[in-house]
């Protein structure tokens, strides 16, 4: 090892921010970050040796202790870019594991990022003795409530879950040396901003702090002048927040018809797997059943689903077992699946910024996909919304089946919807902090809670085309 990098607090605060990384990220490798030969060990096993631009112009600002604020769209490899960091500045400076007083605490919005960043941490700290765990839902209080009395170096958490483990005193956050909020954007959105702010008060005033977010709205630049302290500012998000290598398409659909044209998409798609997202929980289980009745095996993962059934559903995805998963918004950052051929938009998102989370989801690790978004009637004005964000119209996909039904007249703003229930009424915008009452769909999932706990080293783990 040849770092040193002092204390664990930000070492630069009389320097103004920097906005660009000691080292230049284009040909660099991770050997050439200063990471621990362990780490390097690590990311060998796995066949890593180039970072990505999140990783090559954050790590170097995390060894040496400042705090920093991420801007990059999902599967972008920032897990790793905040994850490599951590482990090597507490392997730097063993400490016992003192019960319920983990020293670095990562805030996820979701199950399924949750898991999946403490899969991330046992495989990138696998030759580290440090421990880590996550709580999050699904399973008993029990097992997660032994493992904070274990002590773990390292905490994964969702933000209501690890407040209720807090106010019932089963962890405490006075030993946090580095505190990592991510996809922050989505924190918001599911409206976890008053447990996010209780638990910042109670973290030691010395720390770093990370901030990393797909999108940087007022709300989210209020949220991180809270927590971080002349951070360091790494963005890498393309000109247009969408990604470049995504293939987009809209159709112009009835309501009514939308049940039909996925079907007809799925099999364009045979052998790929197909992301579909809708807006409500209980329309996700309408759309299954009704794909099963055209022939078509579906699983729903949302937020009603108990996390067995959620995990059970995603790894049948991962694995082929069934090809389409139909999910809700507070599912979307969790599913890091390769192979997603397809996304479809079933429904379009109230929250422009939820379209990037979705669309997201394919074109992972360098590789091309394709996103095709419903759009009904009633929905133009959000398809307007999410033009203006991500700066460009979204092409108008022309000759698919049902095209001709959609130019029919303009169904009545009261009787259009998502093709299979009740009709959509757009709520009204809320803006980054929005209150409990307005987000009752979106609060349910993050709320129980569950553990995995492991040591470090045993964690399991064109042209159109239509």
């Amino acid at each position: 090892m040849h770092h040193n990098h002092s204390t664990v607090t930000p070492s630069a605060h009389s320097a103004p921010p920097l906005t660009t990384p000691p080292t230049a990220p284009s040909t660099i490798t991770f050997a050439d970050l200063s990471l621990a030969e362990p780490l390097l060990r690590a990311l060998n096993e796995k066949n890593y040796t180039v970072p990505s631009p999140i990783q090559a112009k954050s790590i170097p600002f995390l060894l040496q202790g400042r705090d920093l604020i991420g801007i990059a769209q999902t599967g972008t490899g920032k897990t790793a870019a905040f994850a490599l960091p951590i482990l090597q500045r507490l392997a730097a400076h063993p400490a016992p594991a003192t019960p319920k007083r983990p020293r670095a605490l990562i805030l996820a919005p979701t199950r399924e990022l949750a898991a999946q960043i403490a899969q991330s941490f046992g495989a990138y700290g696998k030759f580290l003795k440090l421990t880590h765990a996550a709580v999050f839902g699904g399973v008993s209080l029990s097992p997660q409530i032994r493992a904070l009395q274990r002590g773990v170096d390292v905490l994964i958490a969702t933000p209501g879950r690890l407040a209720d483990l807090e106010r019932q005193k089963h962890v405490s956050f006075d030993k946090v040396e580095i505190f990592v909020l991510d996809e922050a954007d989505r924190m918001l959105d599911l409206g976890f901003v008053h447990e996010i702010k209780r638990i910042i008060t109670k973290l030691p005033p010395k720390r770093q702090s990370l901030l990393f977010s797909a999108t940087m709205p007022r709300a989210i630049e209020d949220l991180a002048a809270s927590i971080v302290h002349n951070p360091a500012r790494v963005e890498v998000t393309p000109d247009a927040p969408t990604a470049e290598r995504i293939e987009q398409h809209v159709c112009h659909v009835n309501r009514h018809d939308k049940a039909k044209l996925l079907v007809h998409f799925i099999g364009k798609h045979p052998k790929g797997l197909v992301l579909v997202f809708v807006r409500m929980k209980h329309m996700a289980n309408k759309l299954v059943d009704q794909l099963a009745k055209d022939g078509v095996k579906a699983e729903a993962i949302h937020g009603n689903k108990s996390q067995p059934a959620r995990q059970r559903a995603l790894e049948n995805f991962r694995a082929g077992h069934s090809c389409v998963l139909v999910a809700t918004d507070i599912a979307a950052r969790g599913i890091d699946v390769k192979g997603i051929a397809l996304v479809v938009n079933f429904d379009l998102p109230e929250e422009p910024e939820s379209y990037v989370h979705r669309i997201g989801r394919t074109a992972r690790a360098g590789l091309d996909g394709i996103a095709v978004a419903f759009c009904d009637s009633s929905e133009r004005n959000l398809l307007r919304a999410i033009e203006r964000l991500i700066r460009r119209p979204i092409p108008v996909l022309k000759g698919h089946p049902l095209e001709a039904s959609a130019q029919g007249p303009r169904e009545p703003a009261a009787y259009a919807g998502s093709g299979i229930d009740r009709p959509h009424r757009p709520a009204p915008r809320h803006g980054g902090f929005r209150s409990h009452s307005s987000s009752s769909n979106h609060r349910t999932a993050p709320r129980t809670g569950g553990v995995g706990f492991t040591r470090a080293g045993f964690a399991r783990s064109g042209g159109s085309r239509y």
